[in-house]
């Protein structure tokens, strides 16, 4: 059938949907070139077949293995250790029942699943990011520029890849949209999911209240968008309960985070930012060349400084809105930088959908294709870090 025949919103979706596939396809042709051109930083940790795989093993890599692990044996408590009570549920047990209908007998049953489950969550948080867009800017080809950005972003590899990235994205996007539309149970339920997926999903909530202000003298309408925002804490609370049955505490999934030596509130969260900038700044050639770790400290630390320095742009394009997509932003990157680490920041970025629509809100179509051109430079270089198992997590 001819996208015409579809009608102009239902032809925009489908060439939205491909564009994603086609993406996401070439992404993993190139994940496997790199793979197969380029020798490894170390010994693979595991591999998706229990052999070296060129193809499949550009997709799990570093944390993909403890969502592995979650998906097929369950969660184990481990007392003052690092245990995999650190990662939420909804990913890997999503990875769990899609493996199972693939038979779930084999290794490389869960983590193709994985990637199953990652690729639809992508595909669905694009569609969902590309209706927010419209509602937010409406401009038919800044909607579409805005999941171009989402798309390319340079670490937006994460998205395909075996890692709760994709499903905490079309969580967020999806209730950030539904709570836009005063559609208040979608809102609670994809923000439950939200919650149930990373640790930093309850970030989302403070944000969620800021939407709620322009309601505050409709009392009713003020109500439902208050149970909304409750009822998306519940996945948080509910996998609290679950860790306190496991372990006598409700928060011992946080010290299993922090005996990964990562302690928030720890450290002024500027000063891992500031180091960085001004080791590049005073001495670029010297910093960078000291090893992987000033690069990918570098490629982290740009990512969090370009969604940071854009948030007063997008107080100043949206209103409110632009108020609690700011408050998002700056929590889900302050809180981390506050552990004095710049590990992960990239992908903590990648995910915080409103630096695209901002973004998208900007004219000129040179400025579109030195947008489009810069990411996927720096999306290659980064992916290639990632499957190469340099220490970009």
């Amino acid at each position: 059938m001819p996208h015409a025949a579809l009608g102009p919103r239902a032809s925009g979706l489908v060439r939205i949907v491909f564009a994603a596939l086609a993406f996401r396809t070439l992404s993993s042709i190139v994940g496997f070139l790199v793979n197969a051109i380029f020798p490894l930083a170390q010994r693979e940790q595991f591999t998706v077949f229990g052999r070296t795989n060129h193809f499949w093993d550009a997709f799990a890599r570093w944390d993909s293995g403890w969502f592995y692990g979650i998906a097929r044996n369950g969660y184990a408590f481990v007392e003052g250790g690092r245990s995999n009570l650190a990662f939420f549920p909804a990913y890997p047990m999503s990875m769990r029942y899609v493996a199972r209908l693939m038979g779930g007998d084999q290794q490389s049953d869960y983590f193709i699943a994985g990637i199953l489950v990652s690729w639809t969550a992508f595909v669905l948080a694009i569609v969902v990011l590309y209706r927010l867009a419209q509602l937010e800017l409406g401009d038919e080809a800044a909607a579409v520029r805005s999941t171009i950005y989402a798309t390319v972003f340079p670490f937006a590899f994460f998205l395909g890849v075996v890692y709760s990235e994709s499903l905490f994205l079309l969580g967020t996007v999806t209730t950030f949209y539904a709570m836009r539309r005063s559609r208040w149970l979608l809102a609670g339920l994809a923000g439950a999911l939200t919650t149930a997926t990373r640790a930093n999903g309850v970030f989302m909530l403070p944000a969620l209240l800021v939407l709620l202000w322009p309601l505050r003298r409709d009392r009713m309408t003020l109500v439902k968008g208050l149970g909304a925002v409750a009822l998306a804490s519940a996945g948080y609370v509910a996998y609290s309960l679950f860790v306190y049955q496991m372990s006598g505490s409700f928060f011992e999934w946080r010290n299993s985070i922090v005996r990964w030596d990562w302690s928030p509130g720890s450290r002024m969260p500027w000063m891992p930012l500031w180091t960085v900038i001004g080791n590049v700044l005073t001495d670029p050639y010297g910093y960078l060349t000291l090893g992987p770790q000033a690069v990918c400290d570098s490629l982290n630390a740009a990512a969090a400084v370009s969604l940071l320095v854009a948030t007063p742009l997008i107080i100043r394009r949206f209103g409110v809105p632009g108020v609690a997509y700011t408050t998002l932003i700056v929590i889900n990157l302050a809180v981390p930088l506050s552990s004095g680490s710049l590990e992960g920041l990239g992908r903590y970025a990648g995910v915080l959908f409103p630096f695209s629509l901002w973004l998208a809100s900007l004219s000129g179509i040179a400025r579109h294709h030195w947008i489009v051109a810069i990411f996927g430079m720096l999306y290659v270089i980064c992916f290639t870090l990632w499957v190469k198992l340099y220490p970009l997590f």
